[in-house]
């Protein structure tokens, strides 16, 4: 059985660099190549915390694809150059596993055309931690009961969107179920802006950056007399990787474009 051909762009990151161990480190996968915006022409063994690694840096994400040939593209870089890397991937015949936020309605519809036009399958992914895919998937269930409901997300502060692709995800996971609705007194004010959070259909999202965090969500519902919540937390970036690893493995049997980790665990 061959190998499958695998280019990871932004390898410097947090989880790029998560994603470089596992590619490397997993029998079935073969790491071709890395797409930095720097160091294009050096291996990636010459950079800190990859001793040993022969693989080649590209600057280029096309030239990269006319050298390589590969089978997949992990994307873990910025919402800024996510989309641009995936449609390459996708006209080059690549398939893409994206782990970047921040993709709009328009572009997942583009994305989705061209996915059917290509044949090829391309798996965007929120987040890639298989407890926070169950976190909304309970979630869902849990709004079909409780419909009022906030969402307080908390991530380091680093961390560029807010809310996270998480949260979003969720409220639209929950919106499936739950009919818009209000929450609070009718004559609610804020008197401090922003106090009551992002407001999406009536159910409030509270983002939290700080450091010391690194991905974590909680979904509180109330109803008269009780309160459920169901909680999320990645301690590290290790825990992304079982499911890069579904992804990359269920990419490759696909012919269209999947939004969500949830749409590919049973």
């Amino acid at each position: 059985m061959s190998k499958i051909k695998i280019v990871v762009a932004g390898p410097r990151g947090r989880m790029g660099k998560e994603a470089v161990h596992l590619v490397s480190s997993t029998n079935e996968f073969e790491l071709v190549a890395v797409i930095d915006h720097k160091n294009g022409g050096k291996k990636l063994g010459e950079l800190d915390g990859f001793s040993g690694l022969e693989t080649p840096i590209y600057e280029n994400i096309e030239k990269c694809f006319e050298d390589q040939y590969p089978d997949v593209l992990i994307d873990l870089t910025t919402p800024e150059v996510g989309m641009y890397h995936t449609k390459t991937a996708l006209n080059y015949g690549v398939r893409p596993v994206v782990g970047t936020t921040g993709f709009s309605e328009d572009d997942l519809i583009e994305l989705d055309s061209i996915c059917k036009e290509k044949e090829l399958g391309c798996i965007i992914a929120p987040n890639f931690a298989v407890g926070a895919v169950l976190m909304m998937k309970f979630s869902k269930l849990a709004a079909k009961y409780f419909q009022d409901v906030e969402i307080i997300e908390l991530h380091h502060d680093q961390k560029l969107d807010a809310p996270s692709g998480t949260a979003v995800k969720t409220a639209q996971m929950i919106s499936e179920v739950r009919s818009p609705k209000q929450q609070g007194h009718p004559k609610e004010k804020e008197t401090i802006q922003g106090a009551r959070g992002a407001n999406f259909e009536g159910l409030h999202i509270h983002s939290v950056r700080l450091p010391g965090l690194i991905a974590h969500q909680q979904v509180m519902f109330g109803s008269a007399g009780q309160t459920l919540s169901i909680r999320h937390d990645s301690y590290n970036r290790a825990s992304f990787m079982s499911g890069v690893k579904l992804a990359v493995d269920t990419v490759m049997n696909i012919d269209t474009l999947v939004y969500g980790l949830e749409n590919i665990i049973e």
